[in-house]
């Protein structure tokens, strides 16, 4: 892998070559102290090296980007971020470091660097990650020091400070001196993730975002971005929280949306994009929003024609493709409640209405999961302090259908719940109504169009405006309050054993509301809230990871074989649109799921017919299979082929 990357490496420097003579060469090394234990000879980094290295670093991220597997394939590093791009990250580091030099009258020490590099191997919390980062820099300590723990050093050594004020008026970095220093690679251990089961580690609070509430936050599969809120006055300023390295980058708040609370944010696999929200005052509610590339550190807003009226309190879920926003408050002088929604396509930057839906009314304070084929929306309020919904919908944006979710078995009535998509189910906890807070929820299953209720035997106590988080095997619940109660207690519910494990108390952050959490792949990660029910300056900039390595291993999906269940299959026009014409026999179960291409387009009822509108009208084929829902029992595979 090491000749892989030097290969890459030297292929960037040639590509950099022509940039580095119009800066004339220029470079920032780090500086060495006066007792080297041995003489070590002046080395140098070329700025087409330093990008070359940069593509190195940015390659690593992107690996481990999330890219939801409902997406087209994922493209290539080159097709998110340009050459120029790269040598501009490049250049703003080490104007950064001249500017900062310029402030502090003298430059960054090799040993400042080398602490910065042992800070992280000592700190991190993906120690795979940051393995990979070093194996990308050839392991080579100088590299690291100058391409990696540089730029981590100098974001966190300006925050706060007049640093960017030394930056005016420079246009380029001035070529500086050769660097002697005898940097030692620290080690990085090998074992796990960096983390022990049941424990809280504190997340850095250096360079961290303003303190805050009602944010909203991402996981990207390498860094959790947190956006928005409140601290007193609405922010539109954010930050990407790194556990690799512990550290905290600042969110551009060029052509950032305007300031609001009550926004959404989906996680594209490229992209965060933020959408709708409140100001207040005078009230304003938004039908704005804006797409965050984090490897660009740069921002696009969404359009606003075609776009939904602006709205808070909403839900949001990414199918794979679009953005489906639904539900929430609108208008003045409290809002009303909204029962409509619609979907938005970053590729074309257009919105499209959801159809409106007789299956369950307006609301807010509702919750909504993306199954792979459907959205489920559940719960909520219709805001008059009296009426509470244990109703639900779910949509499917193929057919732009709605069917209710039965309320046979299905948790009392709430809003301020929290619900997951484990794969299988969508599991809801917590949350009140009139009658008070709950401890107990339900696990609703799509394919049967069924609830069951989850145990009560060792149950966190009952809270509200918590938050969850699904592991792969578990449902990670926190935080919350129960009347002037701020709660830092929280469980790990097993669904399929249907049992709870408290988390500990010990070194968790205090007790809040309005924060977020998000799943790392090894850790719950919480930040921001504030204090309920308290006076004076409530809110936080703080945060937790609490580990859940050891939790049980996920079962692999089994393919799916072919049962008793016999497909066939037949194409015809209508109204010039490709449509499928399945039919089966040999199913049992109550509902069925049609798969077209292996992905699960519908769940119907199971009377042997089905029409599928593809939205397509040229030469094209599709491979589909029909299994007994929520199950791997399928037929055989039949291929519908349509001529132009």
């Amino acid at each position: 892998m090491k000749k892989q990357t030097n290969a890459a490496i030297e292929a960037h420097v040639i590509r950099g070559a022509s940039y580095l003579l119009l800066l004339v060469a220029g470079t920032v090394m780090a500086f060495f102290g006066a007792e080297a234990p041995t003489k070590v000879l002046p080395r140098t980094l070329s700025f087409a090296e330093r990008v070359a290295y940069q593509r190195a670093i940015e390659d690593v991220y992107w690996r481990h980007r999330i890219w939801p597997k409902e997406n087209p394939p994922k493209p290539s590093l080159d097709a998110v971020i340009s050459q120029a791009q790269l040598e501009k990250k490049v250049e703003d580091y080490l104007l950064n470091s001249q500017a900062m030099e310029e402030y502090y009258k003298e430059p960054l020490s090799a040993e400042q660097l080398q602490g910065e590099m042992d800070r992280m191997a000592q700190q991190t919390r993906q120690r795979e990650v940051l393995h990979e980062l070093f194996e990308a820099l050839g392991n080579d300590p100088f590299v690291i020091a100058e391409c990696l723990a540089r730029p981590v050093l100098l974001e966190r050594m300006t925050a706060g400070l007049h640093v960017t004020q030394s930056k005016t008026g420079l246009s380029k970095p001035k070529v500086m001196a050769a660097a002697t220093a005898n940097y030692i690679l620290p080690k990085v251990s090998d074992g796990g993730n960096g983390c022990i089961d049941d424990t809280w580690t504190p997340t850095s609070t250096t360079n961290a975002p303003a303190r805050r509430q009602s944010q909203t936050a991402v996981w990207t599969g390498s860094e959790m971005i947190v956006w928005g809120g409140n601290d007193g006055n609405e922010l539109n300023t954010g930050g990407r929280y790194n556990p690799s390295t512990d550290s905290w980058t600042a969110t551009s708040t060029v052509n950032a949306p305007d300031v609001r609370i009550g926004h959404t944010a989906v996680w594209t696999g490229s992209e965060m994009i933020v959408w709708g929200g409140v100001h207040c005052c005078p009230l304003v509610h938004y039908n704005t929003g804006g797409r965050y590339n984090p490897s660009t550190d740069s921002w696009v807003a969404t359009t606003t024609t075609g776009a939904p009226d602006g709205r808070d309190s909403h839900t949001a879920v990414w199918t794979g493709t679009e953005m489906i926003v639904w539900g929430g408050l609108s208008g003045e002088p409290f809002g009303q409640p909204r029962g409509d929604g619609s979907r938005y396509n970053p590729n074309t930057d257009s919105w499209t209405k959801t159809r409106p839906t007789n299956v369950h009314p307006a609301r807010y304070g509702h919750t909504a999961v993306w199954t792979g084929s459907e959205m489920i929306v559940w719960g909520g309020t219709d805001g008059s302090g009296i009426t509470y919904f244990n109703t639900g919908g779910r949509y499917n944006p193929i057919s732009d259908a709605w069917r209710a979710t039965t309320t046979t078995g299905a948790p009392a009535a709430r809003s301020g719940h929290t619900t997951i998509w484990s794969g299988a189910d969508m599991i809801v906890w917590g949350g009140g109504n009139t009658d008070g807070l709950f401890k107990t929820g339900g696990r609703y299953d799509p394919g049967t169009d069924a609830w069951t209720g989850t145990s009560t035997v060792n149950a966190p106590s009952a809270r509200a405006s918590h938050e969850a988080v699904w592991t792969g095997s578990e449902m990670i619940v926190w935080g919350g309050a129960f009347g002037i109660h701020n709660l830092n207690t929280g469980g790990r519910y097993n669904p399929a054993a249907d049992s709870w494990v408290p988390t500990t108390t010990t070194d968790a952050p205090a007790g809040r509301v309005g924060f977020t959490a998000v799943w790392s792949g090894n850790e719950m990660i919480v930040w921001g809230g504030f204090i309920a029910n308290v006076s004076g300056i409530p809110f936080f900039n703080t945060g937790g990871r609490y580990c859940a390595e050891s939790g049980p291993t996920p079962t692999a999906t089994p393919t799916p074989t072919p049962g008793p269940i016999q497909l066939r299959g037949q194409g015809k026009k209508v109204g010039g649109i490709n449509t499928s014409r399945l039919k089966w026999r040999g199913a049992t179960s109550a509902n069925v799921d049609i798969y077209r291409d292996g992905l699960v387009i519908a769940t119907t009822p199971n009377d042997g017919l089905y029409d599928d509108s593809t939205g397509t009208s040229g030469q094209v084929s599709f491979v589909y299979k029909v299994c007994e829902a929520g199950t791997q029992t399928c037929s055989n595979t039949v291929t519908v082929n349509f001529g132009p």
